[in-house]
């Protein structure tokens, strides 16, 4: 994937580079046409723009198990659109176990695929987490599916939904269900969002 990227990010530079040369060969401008579309943002972008600002975190994990009560931290986040609104950078701190955890993920829309996409990374761990999906219908729930590891019991490739439900400008939760358990036992984690006032 890493050597398709970089073969896509040097054709994206080379016909940028053709196009600002005069004697370029015909049907350079008429490419580049067409990748501007699948460059600039539009209304899915914008949706994003509702999480740009400081959060206060509540953030539940069932390490116990789903039948047992969840351990409970708080800790703050800071959203910031980046890359000309393209994507939403988010900026997560708070307390696990005695010891302060930094996270950073960014949230986007791919234009081509026409789907959301989300990547995160922590302290906590040494792995990238992906995933990509779709709001409902209401607008209001966005479910993405992505592949996920558990080390502490050797459990790898693990399907996991990502589920972000918007309750109002100023809220909203974002949920991590372990699709291998089924029933209504899913649930990992919940984060809570608060916008700061």
């Amino acid at each position: 994937m890493r050597i398709a990227f970089f073969g896509v990010l040097l054709a994206l530079f080379s016909l940028a580079v053709l196009a600002q040369d005069k004697n370029a060969a015909p049907g350079i401008d008429e490419m580049m046409k067409k990748m501007e579309p699948a460059a600039a943002p539009g209304p899915a972008h914008e949706k994003l723009a509702m999480y740009v600002g400081s959060w206060n975190v509540k953030t539940s994990v069932w390490l116990a198990g789903p039948d047992q009560p969840p351990t409970v931290t708080n800790g703050t986040a800071e959203f910031t659109s980046i890359l000309g609104g393209r994507f939403v950078m988010e900026q997560y701190q708070s307390e696990v176990m005695g010891k302060t955890m930094h996270g950073m993920g960014i949230n986007g829309y791919d234009n081509d695929r026409k789907k959301y996409t989300l990547f995160w990374i922590d302290d906590m761990g040494t792995v990238m987490s992906t995933a990509d999906g779709n709001f409902d219908k209401s607008g209001k729930v966005l479910t993405c599916y992505g592949k996920g590891d558990d080390p502490t019991t050797g459990e790898y490739d693990k399907n996991l939904a990502y589920i972000t439900r918007i309750v109002d400008n100023d809220k909203f939760t974002f949920e991590i269900d372990d699709l291998s358990i089924g029933g209504s036992d899913m649930k990992t984690m919940i984060l809570e969002y608060t916008r700061k006032k």
